[in-house]
């Protein structure tokens, strides 16, 4: 590589780099959402600016995909597998997050259908307040992985959101088995009720904030988290029985 070209790549791999560091920064504050208080956000950005680097080091134009979508992908690695070296979430609180996934797991075999909240809370033997306490208490755990499922796609810290984020696009990412895995994702969606299907639209596909989501469905922004929650902890279910 002469000098000339080299100076050359640098000068736009640095401008890549610089007009994506918002990407990284809306990804960590959507990350960050979901985390308890002493997850500094900040320490996500810096995670994240390392998978921003990494995708535009080994992004290939030739492949077909979008390099947003690209980056995605890695600037989310990067941020799960910071989380996953702290060991950020307490065995209770995974306690408390396997708890609910077992009881929406039970009612809906038994229900034929999305439990209602008020009949998890009874399953559980929970006052509607308890319940709604014990959402915003695992709201934390809601980050979703491939890895949750015992499923390794070679890929860690892989958002198993982002696998159908872009249906129509070639992930060089993504192997054939991670295709079936996008197609069971999308199908556990279709069960969930519509308002938590509405939800995780706007959230991982339009990239609205919960406020905004609020504002859109007309319901407070705890609310939201709330349904989020209930979303994630069903599709934990759905999956985990799948993969079970």
């Amino acid at each position: 590589m002469s000098h000339q070209y080299a100076k050359y790549y640098s000068s736009e791999r640095d401008k890549l780099i610089e007009e994506n560091i918002s990407l990284v920064k809306i990804i960590a504050n959507q990350i960050a959402i979901h985390l308890p208080p002493h997850i500094d956000v900040e320490d996500l950005i810096g995670a994240g600016i390392i998978g921003l680097i990494e995708a535009v080091d080994n992004f290939d134009p030739n492949r077909g995909v979008k390099f947003s979508t690209y980056a995605t992908i890695r600037i989310r690695g990067a941020i799960m597998d910071q989380l996953r070296s702290m060991d950020w979430l307490s065995r209770s609180m995974r306690d408390k997050s396997n708890q609910l996934e077992r009881a929406y797991m039970e009612l809906e075999k038994k229900l034929g259908r999305p439990a209602e909240s008020e009949e998890v809370a009874e399953h559980l033997g929970l006052s509607s307040e308890e319940f709604f306490q014990l959402l915003r208490e695992v709201s934390a755990s809601t980050v979703l992985n491939i890895e949750d499922l015992g499923f390794n796609s070679g890929q860690e810290g892989l958002d198993i959101l982002e696998c159908i984020k872009d249906p129509n696009g070639k992930d060089p990412l993504l192997v054939s088995k991670l295709n079936e895995l996008k197609k069971i994702v999308k199908e556990a969606i279709e069960k969930l009720p519509e308002k938590e299907k509405l939800i995780i639209s706007l959230y991982y596909y339009n990239e609205l904030t919960m406020k905004e989501i609020g504002r859109v469905l007309d319901i407070t922004e705890s609310r939201v988290s709330q349904l989020h929650s209930q979303s994630m902890h069903r599709l934990k279910s759905y999956l985990k029985e799948y993969y079970g």
